[in-house]
């Protein structure tokens, strides 16, 4: 059985900060050194990329930088199929890069940066992302693989400065999206939906621009405007038929209007195509009980091959088994990705673990630590609330209500829960 890349957040792990100095600038056209975004591309893409980096080594077998370009696109496609052993042909593809032009070799060392983050080995790839910015300041792409590392690390202040730095450098899609993400997680949604707009105009490529559509959708649908949701996960799929969070979003519009058996049919096509626990488990708290046992039982086989062979933990799956499954299996997991990242999102999924697991007094701190951002999350602010009731706290109820009125849609499975834990005993 293949090994599954898990991926955090999302489309990809993507740099987020404190709130505050971060400056998009004035709008530009596309940067021609610009870094392409970590986008979800559709398969078909990623499998010409593939294709044609295999055929340039073929031609060029000499030449450094086809060997770069080949890792690079074994990265996508890692990412794209969910198979980590894409990660150990994009290592290789390197070695060969390194051994060619051992010095100054600056698309290998930003692959290896690209490398060590998809494996969540993100002390590696900040080291990765320091040592190619000083090689090359001026370039782009090592300030964004050094932002995905710092975020995933906890480290906002420099992930702050590396998101600014790709902004002045090469203000488009690459930038605009990691920048979209710093504001939104930063209680900033207004000016991270005007980043994404920007990421929109700058596109290159159908992909890029289906991706900032979708992350449009997914903020719109955090602050609770279905329609406005659904109109941005149009655009994404219009852009790339397909798209993987276009149709992740319109299902979850569909299950918000009710007809949930339209979403689960949604959800059943997209998870046989691409089986990313969050789409999994998504379906698994719209639809429960037997309508969904394809999905629980892809997911339990997710979580049996993780713990077997280690790696990278995709909190989407650690919370499904918290809810689902053993909370103290979702618990061991967690802690061992708080070993790897120290994000916001790791930090709530851990809480949360502890929390089912009955250990709320542990599970609180984390809880506070996922807020210190300031990041509307009513998933956040649902699982801090649950822990608070549970402690007694007073202030429990009011993050429950917050939860509640960010998002009234947050959860099939959670936002009936919160309603009934606000009712009075």
């Amino acid at each position: 059985m293949r090994r599954l890349l898990c991926a955090v957040g999302g489309a990809a792990a993507v740099a987020g900060c404190l709130a505050g100095l971060l400056s998009l600038g004035p709008r530009h056209e596309t940067h021609p050194g610009a870094a392409a975004p970590q986008t979800a591309a559709a398969p078909g893409a990623a499998d010409l990329a593939l294709a044609t980096a295999r055929e340039r080594t073929e031609r060029y077998p000499r030449e450094a930088a086809v060997w770069s370009d080949l890792a690079r696109a074994e990265v996508e496609q890692a990412r794209v199929t969910l198979d980590a052993s894409r990660l150990d042909a994009a290592d290789k593809a390197l070695r060969t890069s390194l051994a060619l032009r051992e010095k100054d070799n600056y698309a290998a060392v930003t692959g290896q940066g690209l490398v060590a983050n998809a494996r969540h080995e993100f002390a590696e790839g900040r080291d990765f992302g320091l040592r190619a910015t000083r090689m090359a300041p001026d370039r782009a792409d090592g300030y964004a693989v050094l932002a995905d590392a710092q975020i995933q690390l906890g480290d906002y202040p420099a992930a702050r400065a590396a998101v600014q730095r790709l902004l002045d450098i090469a203000p488009a899609g690459a930038a605009y999206s990691r920048a979209a993400y710093d504001l939104e997680t930063n209680g900033r949604p207004a000016d991270a939906a005007i980043a994404l707009q920007r990421a929109v105009d700058s596109a290159s490529t159908a992909d890029e621009r289906a991706f900032a559509e979708a992350r449009l959708g997914d903020l719109a649908w955090s602050r609770g405007a279905v329609d406005r949701a659904e109109r941005h996960y149009r655009l994404a799929l219009d852009a790339v038929p397909g798209h993987p969070y276009g149709e992740a979003g319109l299902a979850r519009v569909s299950a918000s209007r009710g007809d949930t058996a339209k979403a689960l049919g949604m959800y059943r096509e997209l998870t046989g195509r691409t089986p990313l626990p969050q789409f999994l488990a998504e379906a698994v708290e719209l639809g429960g009980g037997a309508r969904v046992r394809t999905e629980t039982a892809a997911l339990d086989a997710q979580v049996r091959l993780l713990r077997a062979s280690g790696g990278a933990v995709d909190p989407h799956l650690a919370l499904y088994v918290a809810d689902h499954g053993d909370p103290d299996v979702a618990v061991e997991l967690m802690r061992g990705e708080w070993k790897r990242a120290r994000s916001v999102i790791v930090a709530d999924a851990l809480g949360w673990a502890l929390h089912r697991a009955g250990h709320d007094s542990e599970a609180v701190g984390y809880a506070r630590r996922a807020a210190r951002t300031g990041w509307d999350n009513a998933l956040f602010r649902y699982h801090r609330g649950a822990i608070e009731r549970a402690l007694g706290l007073p202030e429990g109820p009011r993050h429950l209500r917050e939860a509640l009125a960010l998002n009234p849609h947050f959860s099939p499975y959670h936002a009936p829960l919160a309603r009934r834990l606000l009712k009075p005993t």
